[in-house]
């Protein structure tokens, strides 16, 4: 897909990898709105966004509500003057034992990382349909093939993004939107700040400006996948598929350490 020119929606564009993401698709010439529900952080991201490009937008919104979405795909629209690429990169964490973590969060992690985009991209389709070359980039996580002790709901939305993409993909084919899944790992963003564990517990960081590179690489081979994390994580998917039973194993000798170091991640 051709970057230069595409009007493009960012959920989540306020930190992390969605501002990541919008500065090098601005660097690349792209037209951009980024969202975000806080309006003072969204305020200070597109003013840094706006020295580098012109072409960026805000829009306060929450998209894990009903409103939020309406609003951030209408006036994402009237400020673009339609739509080519939405990126479905909001999302929210909590781990911890499940039987610890409050019936809330739960919900509001699956509210966010599952049921906004899977309802943000009905809500675009009409608009994505008329560019005639558009594209859906659903941001999921490398928890997502590898699922890890104490992000079992985490786990579970991000799972079920990247099959809903797959299947998405499979039903647009052949009607000009194309449907990419993105896997970082580690990524050394505001949500990972209350996370405690390390690389040895499997939690290296790589910088958010890496990804956005990565995904922006894919958007332009119009891929459907962008895995992040090298040969040690494609190791570690061929041994989850191969003998997931060495998984848990490995698992199991880090179990004690990595509750301790997670349980405080939080970011909803």
């Amino acid at each position: 897909m051709r970057i230069e020119g595409a009007r493009i929606l960012i959920t989540g564009g306020s930190s992390g990898i969605g501002l990541a993401l919008a500065h090098a698709l601005l660097a690349k010439g792209a037209k951009v709105v980024v969202t975000g529900r806080r309006p003072d952080a969204l305020a200070n991201a597109v003013e840094a966004l706006q020295r580098t490009a012109p072409s960026v937008w805000g829009v306060a919104a929450d998209v894990a509500s009903p409103e939020g979405r309406a609003a951030t795909i209408t006036q994402a629209v009237d400020l673009l003057g339609g739509l080519d690429v939405l990126v479905n990169n909001a999302g929210g964490v909590r781990a911890g034992r499940l039987e610890n973590t409050p019936e809330a969060e739960l919900l509001a992690m699956i509210d966010v990382d599952l049921v906004a985009p899977i309802l943000l991209t009905r809500a675009a389709l009409p608009m994505l349909r008329e560019s005639g070359d558009a594209m859906v980039v659903n941001i999921a996580s490398g928890i997502a093939l590898i699922g890890a002790p104490f992000y079992a709901t985490y786990a579970a939305t991000k799972a079920g993004l990247a099959c809903f993409g797959e299947a998405l993909r499979r039903e647009l084919k052949g009607e000009g939107i194309h449907v990419l899944t993105a896997y970082p790992g580690g990524t050394d963003t505001p949500m990972m700040k209350s996370n405690r564990a390390g690389p040895d517990l499997g939690f290296s960081r790589e910088p958010a400006s890496a990804v956005a590179a990565a995904i922006v690489d894919g958007i332009e081979a119009n891929a459907f996948e962008v895995i992040r994390g090298g040969d040690a994580r494609a190791q570690m998917i061929a041994l989850n598929r191969d003998n997931p039973a060495a998984v848990d194993e490995r698992f199991l000798g880090l179990k004690s350490a990595l509750e301790d170091a997670v349980k405080d991640h939080s970011a909803l």
